[in-house]
């Protein structure tokens, strides 16, 4: 049994992540101390491992809610539930990819564009693209 600092240092978080997802309703703690110390087991460190490591790949909380009442109760769940939630995040990253590769190139194309003397910025075609706005940037 471990106490929520033990726990946390454990699963590489903060006791007030562990708060934080008991308040989620995402962990639990069933068992205290005299002294009214929460206490949790191997298996509450293996559920926050999990969602410490879903957390990382960016799931949403309601996404992590979902994948662990698949493993909670896989006999009543499919590969295809938790695949179909994955493949939503990777959509959603791909798309993320493609607009930061935007971002990408027109902040490559400022760059490009300034000389990057030190002579006076009144004439800085940085500041002067910027201010004409993004479609400037990105047809220029």
């Amino acid at each position: 049994m471990f106490r929520i600092g033990e726990l946390a240092k454990l699963a590489s978080v903060t006791p007030d992540t562990i708060r934080y997802y008991e308040k989620q309703q995402m962990m639990e703690h069933e068992v205290r101390t005299e002294g009214g110390f929460r206490l949790y087991t191997e298996k509450d460190l293996r559920r926050l491992k999990f969602i410490r490591h879903a957390r990382q790949l960016g799931f949403t909380l309601e996404s992590i809610r979902d994948l662990l009442s698949i493993r909670i109760d896989p006999e009543h769940h499919t590969c295809q539930e938790s695949k179909s939630i994955v493949q939503e995040r990777l959509s959603e990253v791909e798309a993320r990819i493609e607009e930061l590769q935007v971002i990408r190139s027109s902040l490559q194309k400022l760059n490009d564009a300034c000389c990057g003397t030190a002579h006076s910025s009144v004439y800085c075609s940085i500041l002067e693209t910027l201010e004409q706005g993004s479609d400037h940037i990105a047809a220029g």
